[in-house]
């Protein structure tokens, strides 16, 4: 049975505050492996949400030219990686940006070539990796491949997801503490299991989300998540606070993600939601979230 958190690593807490000499680097740099030529959409949520987070710079590595064309429109800030530009493969890609958290999978479609390029960034990256969608398609007949991970690992994966890596879901909340809890320990990393009261585990503890609303079960939604929780995951490899771990970022981007889904009900309400509505705001959600520290 899973413990209640005991540590304050597992405390909630906001973003910690950067120092009045950080710049871009301190504030942490995002890799989104994310988006194909039909699916556009979901690296420019990915990045858009990693920006609103807090990312000092946000990176869009992919392997096709519609999502690096539509990306200086969606969001002008953010820089553009053409992965076959790489002559050298990977490992020169991502000496060439040095990410301080990498997201794959967001639209990246379930093929061959996404589960290589899977492989490729479980072997190559020391920081922070999350996997979500596609990212775990490709390895839901074999999670334990995720154990390659040589950084901290953290999957969040929605509850179709979660049945195909063989995690059986009750809507009863102790069980699905549990359940995640499990798919943690077998994957080797955090597992944030998406839903009504979200779950994060680790191999020793799971806890249950308070916030959002049924707006956020909206396309896109995922892909807000999990920008967002890039942000917050690149923060914890450049702070040296110990408190600030994979798993408070974790745990506090699934926060955050449901209070900006209730701060855009209020304006736009539930049924109306989107996911930019989401991303727009991700800010109110967080000054809030700061003011209320717990």
């Amino acid at each position: 049975m899973p413990q209640p958190p005991r540590s304050s690593s597992y405390r909630l807490r906001p973003l910690p505050a950067l120092g009045p000499n950080a710049h871009k680097g301190t504030a942490g740099r995002v890799l989104c492996l994310a988006g194909s030529e039909t699916m556009p959409g979901a690296a420019m949520l990915c990045v858009r949400a990693a920006q609103r987070g807090g990312a000092g710079l946000v990176a869009l590595g992919c392997l096709d030219e519609n999502p690096l064309r539509s990306l200086p429109i969606a969001a002008p800030e953010a820089i553009l990686i053409d992965l076959q530009a790489y002559t050298g493969g990977w490992p020169d890609a991502l000496e060439h940006f040095d990410p301080h958290a990498v997201l794959i999978g967001p639209g990246l479609g379930s093929t061959a070539r996404t589960r290589a390029l899977l492989e490729a960034t479980l072997d190559a990256v020391e920081v922070p990796v999350l996997v979500d969608a596609d990212g775990l398609n490709v390895c839901a007949d074999d999670p334990e491949l995720l154990q390659r991970a040589r950084g901290a690992l953290v999957i969040t994966p929605h509850p179709g997801e979660a049945r195909r890596m063989g995690c059986e879901l009750s809507d009863e909340p102790e069980l699905r503490r549990e359940q995640a809890l499990r798919l943690a320990q077998r994957v080797g990393g955090i597992v944030c299991l998406k839903g009504a009261q979200t779950v994060i585990a680790d191999a020793e503890h799971a806890v249950q989300n308070e916030t959002g609303n049924p707006g956020l079960a909206t396309a896109g939604s995922g892909d807000v998540l999990a920008g967002l929780m890039a942000a917050y995951l690149a923060r914890s490899s450049t702070l040296e606070a110990s408190t600030w771990t994979p798993f408070a970022a974790a745990r506090a981007a699934v926060h955050v993600h449901g209070s900006a889904g209730d701060f855009a009900a209020l304006e736009r309400g539930e049924a109306a939601l989107i996911a930019s509505d989401v991303i727009e705001a991700i800010g109110t959600a967080q000054v809030r979230f700061e003011a209320h520290d717990e």
